[in-house]
């Protein structure tokens, strides 16, 4: 039999996580058996980690092969090269995954970037979605040096719109500029954004200040996006501004509610396309074997790097 790992919540481990031996997993018909080869990691299921009851495996994004396809004859084959998204449990050798959350991978992408996209992509490529049209519109997107931020900038350029970055800190506007922000902000003070108001729509992961201000310097029928609270969860607004522009929309956003509308599959393959065609271009800015879980995990939550962390599950084959 063979055996499987995953990393699990252990109180007493560094950094509160660490790997152990755990049961290979048995799909549904509709789920394929995927060898994990690259994980990577993101704030939300890191910090609920720290929270977790133990033994709690946690992990959203995985690139792999299929060791066994869907016996309902979905989904990519086996021996196929893939990258999924599951609600947890992705950081594990052996993985369990639906199929209409696997897509399967182009020769030219490999597991490293690949692993980068499942939240990190498809939540500002579903979120640009509500914008509509964003040719020649003006977008802004804030908490712009995070893996969410890094993808944001660049697919909202890619789609053709003025792309305005929210930075804490002034070293990092050539950062942003270079990933495809034609300009930024600094800070989270509403004076800051009305530099390059009105925005027809504003991607905003920060909260607080940063909410607020967005919602007061949408354009008509503009849209902001709630994506998170990184900062607060609480704000406090002055809605005459949203309210008197006319016809703007506060939309809140969950990733695995959206996908019941457009499943992961659809795009994971299209963002992995972008990265074949050179279009798209994930940051990784840690790469590291997955024995350095707890270690990297800190390093996240204190945000001592941008853009994304990649841990190393299994060698790719050749």
């Amino acid at each position: 039999m063979v055996a499987n790992h995953a990393v699990i919540v252990d109180p007493a481990a560094p950094g509160t996580l660490t790997i152990r031996e755990v049961a290979l997993p048995t799909p549904l018909p509709s789920e394929a058996l995927v060898r994990v080869a690259a994980v990577s990691l993101n704030r939300g299921e890191t910090r609920r980690a720290m929270d977790a009851a133990e033994r709690w495996c946690p992990g959203w994004d995985l690139a792999g092969v299929v060791a066994q396809e869907a016996a309902d004859g979905s989904g990519p084959r086996t021996g196929a090269r893939v990258v999924g998204l599951l609600r947890s449990g992705a950081w594990a050798e052996f993985v369990v995954v639906p199929t209409h959350a696997l897509a399967v991978l182009p020769d030219a992408v490999t597991f490293a970037q690949a692993a980068t996209l499942p939240v990190a992509g498809l939540t500002p490529l579903y979120a640009l979605a509500r914008g509509g049209l964003l040719l020649h519109g003006r977008v802004c997107i804030t908490g712009a040096t995070g893996g969410v931020g890094d993808f944001a900038i660049q697919l909202a350029h890619l789609a053709g719109a003025e792309v305005i970055a929210q930075v804490r800190r002034p070293d990092q506007v050539a950062v942003v500029k270079q990933i495809g922000a034609d300009a930024a902000v600094i800070g989270e003070e509403a004076t800051a954004f009305t530099q390059h108001a009105p925005y027809d729509l504003v991607l905003e992961s920060v909260g607080g200040r940063c909410l607020a201000a967005a919602m007061a310097t949408l354009s008509k029928d503009g849209v902001c996006v709630s994506l998170g609270g990184s900062a607060s969860h609480e704000a406090t607004c002055d809605f005459r501004q949203f309210r008197q522009t006319g016809r703007t929309t506060l939309y809140g956003f969950m990733l695995f509610e959206e996908l019941a509308l457009k499943p992961a599959s659809d795009g994971l393959a299209h963002l992995a396309g972008l990265v074949a065609a050179g279009q798209l271009r994930p940051t990784i800015s840690v790469e590291a074997p997955w024995t350095e879980i707890g270690q990297v995990a800190r390093q996240l939550l204190d945000r001592k790097f941008v853009g994304k962390a990649v841990l190393h599950v299994a060698a790719e084959p050749g």
